[in-house]
């Protein structure tokens, strides 16, 4: 795997972290592409396999979801940092790498996180149910981009992440409302 797949892996990690290090780790394990060994441990397939599916439930729920997300701030970056080294550590450097995956990492999620909250504030769940399939899709689509075509999944992954800083920041008062009502119906109180 060339090591520049680390700019879409990292940016994926960011919006989902444990189905990115699943497609990585069970594409490795089966031969299917040149990842990092780290990643094709059983207990780490295993381990991504039952977070992916804890997070594909609760990222259907709204509300629910944003909270998972708040959760996720710390994880993701870390996930897509400590990736990005597996990945790129050789060629960038180790502290280089983890720096420049968290924060592609950062981007996917507060693109994510943002965007989440802004839907939270429809009234209806199914708005929730097709962004979380959106984002699995892009997920379930780069990651495998980036080990055929590391190349044009950089490209794509930075242009993912500079759109998502901008829709992020446009979103920013929308999803600071959300985070009130977040924040209520965690406390037990109204938002």
């Amino acid at each position: 795997m060339e090591s520049i797949a680390f700019i879409a892996t990292s940016w994926a990690s960011g919006v989902n972290a444990y189905l990115t290090l699943l497609i990585l780790g069970v594409a490795g394990r089966y031969g299917w592409a040149d990842t990092p060994a780290s990643l094709q441990q059983g207990w780490v397939i295993i381990a991504a396999a039952i977070a992916f599916a804890v997070e594909f439930v609760v990222d259907k729920v709204p509300l629910l979801d944003s909270a998972w997300d708040a959760a996720h701030t710390v994880v993701r970056p870390i996930v897509g940092g400590l990736s990005g080294v597996a990945i790129a550590g050789a060629s960038l450097g180790k502290p280089q790498a983890f720096i420049a995956a968290a924060a592609l990492a950062l981007t996917g999620h507060a693109t994510k996180a943002t965007s989440r909250l802004a839907i939270n504030m429809s009234p209806e769940p199914f708005t929730n149910i097709i962004a979380s399939v959106a984002e699995d899709g892009i997920v379930a689509g780069l990651v495998p981009l980036a080990i055929a075509y590391p190349r044009i999944s950089a490209v794509v992954g930075l242009v993912m992440a500079g759109v998502g800083v901008c829709v992020a920041l446009l979103l920013l008062k929308i999803a600071r409302k959300g985070w009130r009502r977040v924040r209520g119906w965690a406390g037990g109180g109204a938002g």
